[in-house]
């Protein structure tokens, strides 16, 4: 494909795919980044996380092939003999259930196991055996991923496919893209706050929570808000053998931070968060990015890590970020593919907190459609974004 293809967004979607245009397909993409030090890029602030438990098979093909491009990252992302190191764990997810969440689970179990994911559900007496350190007397039943699940160093992964993208002919541009010009179904450029103009072949909107008053460019405001996720990281003295990420039926989640922890072994340092806080209603930029809601944590958050971990009575914060989800509104799922109404506009947004996993899987086999060709990966299809324009939502239940 001899193409001009401008990327909206250098975060790890619109790097990654930009990787996969030049490599696999010869297409030099200029990617439009607004921030290149990631200081507020949802990338670059993960918890970087990777499970199969979904409620959607979509979901769980997409993280599948992600965990396999992972594992061989240092082959697929080397550049000069240097791969980036990803510190890939897994240890697994822990889906906690009280009676009031159980059949959930038990409905969701055969979906995931069908789609390959390997999956146990424990009950309260096997959760005791299994870890004892974990309070069960209100749990009905856990849900546990035995293989392929764990966490990864995301900022890492970005900087691997930004590095391996430039290295195979892309190019990244500081710019901030604010509006486009069009003729007819066709996007023609990308212009910017500063007045420049980029020429565009092809369009790729992966601009994460500032992609809706983008795409109100193009007559479709994508249904994508922000919505911030406070991260802390906890000192304490709890000993936790073969500790997962655990997801509590309160909502609250945490992991060991580190390969010792991972082990049992020494390791005193964690992550923990809640559900994200309701959606900010304006620009992402406007709410001050490192507002911690520490009086959350100390009110809410660590009562309910020590009612599920007693050992957790003892801790203290060490440290904490605060960053965004690009929440889907319309049904918690990503929206990838063409963008209804553009023959040549593509758009990769609103993961609603499983982009990062996923980025390998969408980048690749959006990169196919963008250039005309092929991938392995699966199929974007239960993603268009079609979807909204039909009233078709996918909803996925598993969202942390």
């Amino acid at each position: 494909m001899n193409a001009s293809v401008v990327i909206v967004g250098g975060g790890v979607m619109g790097a990654a795919t930009a990787c996969f245009l030049a490599r696999d397909h010869g297409v030099h993409a200029t990617v439009l980044e607004r921030d290149p030090s990631y200081a507020r890029a949802s990338s670059a602030l993960s918890a970087s996380s990777i499970r199969q438990q979904f409620s959607q098979p979509a979901n769980i093909a997409l993280s599948l092939w992600s965990l396999a491009f992972l594992r061989r990252v240092s082959e697929e992302l080397a550049v000069d003999g240097e791969a980036p190191h990803l510190g890939l764990m897994e240890p697994g997810y822990l889906y906690l259930a009280t009676s009031a969440g159980e059949a959930l689970l038990r409905a969701q179990h055969p979906v995931q196991r069908a789609a390959g994911a390997d999956v146990a559900l424990l009950s309260p007496r096997q959760l005791q055996q299994r870890f004892p350190w974990l309070s069960t007397d209100d749990l009905a039943l856990g849900s546990l991923g035995l293989s392929g699940e764990g966490w990864f160093d995301g900022p890492a992964l970005l900087q691997g496919f930004r590095r391996k993208a430039i290295h195979c002919g892309a190019r990244f541009v500081h710019a901030d893209a604010v509006g486009f010009a069009t003729a007819g179904d066709a996007v023609q450029a990308v212009l910017c706050r500063d007045g420049r103009r980029f020429e565009a072949d092809a369009l790729v909107l992966a601009a994460g929570a500032w992609s809706a008053p983008l795409s109100a460019g193009l007559h479709l405001r994508l249904p994508v808000h922000a919505k911030k996720r406070d991260v802390f990281v906890l000192e304490s003295p709890a000993q936790l053998p073969a500790c997962p990420l655990v997801i509590d039926p309160s909502g609250l989640w945490f992991r060991p931070d580190g390969p010792g922890d991972a082990r049992g072994a020494g390791g005193q340092r964690f992550l923990a968060g809640a559900p994200p806080r309701e959606p900010w209603p304006g620009d992402p930029d406007e709410p001050p990015l490192h507002d911690i809601d520490h009086a959350a944590f100390e009110e809410v958050l660590w009562p309910a890590l020590a009612r599920r971990v007693p050992a957790f009575e003892a801790l203290r914060v060490r440290s904490a970020w605060a960053g965004y989800y690009e929440m889907n509104a319309f049904d918690h799922n990503g929206l990838a593919g063409p963008m209804p109404g553009w023959r040549n506009a593509f758009t990769a947004c609103g993961f609603s907190g499983h982009g990062m996993q996923q980025a390998p899987a969408v980048a690749s086999a959006l990169a196919a459609l963008v250039a005309g060709g092929s991938s392995d990966a699966p199929s974007l299809d239960a993603l268009h974004p079609q979807r909204l324009l039909d009233g078709r939502p996918l909803v996925e239940a598993n969202i942390i």
